[in-house]
């Protein structure tokens, strides 16, 4: 093989890189340091993500990805080529083909600005894949299949929502509401309630460790320290799981009405398919507690949770350029030729 085939998850919280015959070798945060005065790249990845608020002021840790879509195109390009070179080393002499995913939905000026900066990282050949066909495939469904099956990927910046068919996409949308909302709300919560501020790191430890979807009986607590907005002193306080379904309760709602918009918009018999087949949940948003029963509750449709929810896409990716024939029927998009993939 001339060259390596790697599928990539540019994700607003992580990058996930899928190199063909391993698997997914890379999982690291999107987020750069860099020195303000000389532009030097000082960390990437796991090593600046720990950066994050805690930063003196001569340095700037950032996500260069924002809901989605590329923020700043320079820091992205910079990680881009920094993952490539880790993953793939000298044998960068071989330029590689890569699949990039993106939301749903985005404009023909973001989806160039994914191009260009993933071929300045040292592509071959760039294409795109929209992320909820991505999490499709790799969730394990048979998308060239002639029924409907639906899938709503939750990731970090945006929460992309497709009725799938024959390889394509019938119906599909994105909301700009996902993890990073939970987040923010929880903030909000927090501020609103307990007069206290916490960063986003807090935030999303509060998630991740107690987090729910939906109320429960057995409650979990969390001893949760911020500064007090009063005093300005430390203060902590013990949150309960419920109360995060509380704060979630706002974004959460405004993905539901995503799902209900594309499900008023899809054909009786796609509806009915996707009734007995239920709404595949994907992303790392999919690993909310209890949020496949939210959804359940609101649609009155069954709901599940991928297996391995927050590699899917990636492995979608990955899946979709090693096999381009079986994908070519619109899945697949070659940006340069202007044309859906044709082996």
């Amino acid at each position: 093989m001339p060259y390596n085939d790697i599928g990539i998850d540019l994700g607003t919280s992580s990058v996930l890189v899928y190199v063909r015959g391993k698997g997914i070798v890379l999982r690291e945060p999107s987020v750069i340091a860099i020195d303000k005065l000389t532009g030097k790249m000082l960390a990437i990845g796991d090593e600046a993500r720990n950066m994050l608020g805690r930063t003196p002021g001569s340095i700037m840790a950032v996500r260069p990805l924002r809901e989605g879509v590329i923020s700043n195109f320079d820091l992205t390009e910079r990680m881009l080529r920094f993952f490539l070179h880790k993953v793939i080393g000298r044998r960068m002499f071989f330029k590689p083909r890569i699949v990039v995913c993106v939301p749903s939905g985005v404009t023909e000026v973001e989806k160039r600005s994914v191009i260009e900066a993933t071929m300045e990282a040292g592509a071959k050949h760039t294409y795109l894949i929209e992320e909820p066909i991505a999490a499709a495939i790799g969730a394990g469904i048979d998308i060239a299949a002639p029924y409907g099956n639906m899938v709503v990927d939750i990731g970090g910046g945006t929460t992309d929502i497709a009725i799938i068919s024959l390889g394509n996409a019938v119906v599909s949308d994105s909301v700009r509401c996902a993890g990073d909302k939970f987040d923010e709300a929880l903030i909000k919560y927090l501020r609103k309630k307990y007069n206290i501020l916490i960063g986003d790191r807090t935030a999303e430890d509060i998630k991740i460790k107690i987090g729910t979807a939906w109320p429960c009986k057995d409650e979990k607590f969390m001893e949760v320290t911020g500064r007090n907005l009063i005093s300005g002193l430390p203060k902590a306080v013990n949150l309960s799981s419920n109360e995060t379904a509380e704060a979630f309760a706002e974004p959460l709602e405004t993905i539901f009405e995503k799902i209900h918009s594309i499900l008023e918009r899809t054909m009786p018999e796609l509806a009915a398919d996707i009734a007995e087949h239920g709404i595949c949940l994907t992303g790392g948003g999919a690993l909310l507690h209890s949020i496949d029963r939210y959804f359940s509750e609101k649609t009155k449709v069954p709901c599940y949770v991928a297996e391995d929810a927050i590699s899917c896409v990636a492995i979608g990716t990955g899946k979709a350029l090693e096999d381009l024939d079986m994908y070519s029927t619109g899945a697949v998009y070659d940006y340069r030729r202007g044309e859906y993939y044709d082996v």
